[in-house]
């Protein structure tokens, strides 16, 4: 399973409702079902994932996420999930700011385009970076918005979205680097967030 979702089980408290944007084949779903205790319910809009994830027994619905999430209500989940598909949203503002809604809080992984290796390979080469976790060419890439973690930071403050946490994958598990300079060493970024509510949290710095 990939570090992020690993690194994110534990943000989801014990028998909570929690909803999967992207769920894919339902791996990570069912895994919070069997360690965590919650009532899952996943969104997939790939037909053969979505078979898969059904095969799992779990309860999985077909939509498009950028077409709109207007049938959940609000707060009708205690975390809604969205791993790795921020960047392949044709509107993924308006796709975080229905998931603070859905949701009491929502969690957001994404890769950090802003990686030392992305700056170096489009300014060395310049080409868009191909890479282990960026593996597409720009002309078959899925991935359309590639942002940095002050870009997303940025997006949540003009959204009126409150950071709750933060945390970061870097290119070597345990890493030093990506938790002092995240902007520039992190290779994914892990994000909890909910609607603003009272005063404006202090908000972690991305240099």
């Amino acid at each position: 399973m990939r570090v992020d979702l690993t690194a994110i089980k534990d943000w989801i408290p014990e028998g909570s409702r929690v909803l999967d944007l992207g769920c894919a084949d339902g791996e990570f779903l069912e895994l919070l079902g069997q360690q965590r205790g919650v009532t899952g319910v996943g969104v997939e809009i790939d037909t053969h994932l979505l078979a898969r994830a059904l095969g799992r027994g779990l309860d999985v619905i077909q939509v498009d996420m950028d077409e709109g999430l207007e049938s959940f209500t609000r707060d009708s989940f205690d975390v809604v999930v969205m791993a790795h598909a921020l960047q392949a949203l044709q509107r993924p503002h308006e796709v975080l700011r229905r998931m603070v809604d859905i949701g009491r809080e929502a969690v957001v992984t994404f890769p950090n385009f802003g990686h030392w290796q992305c700056r170096l390979y489009l300014g060395a080469k310049g080409q868009m970076p191909v890479s282990k976790v960026m593996p597409y060419h720009w002309y078959d890439t899925p991935n359309i918005h590639f942002c940095t973690l002050k870009d997303f930071e940025a997006l949540c403050d003009a959204l009126d979205i409150e950071i709750l946490n933060r945390d970061v994958v870097g290119a070597q598990a345990g890493a030093l680097l990506p938790k002092l300079w995240p902007n520039l060493f992190a290779v994914t970024a892990i994000y909890q967030i909910r609607r603003r509510r009272g005063d404006p949290s202090t908000r972690p710095s991305t240099e």
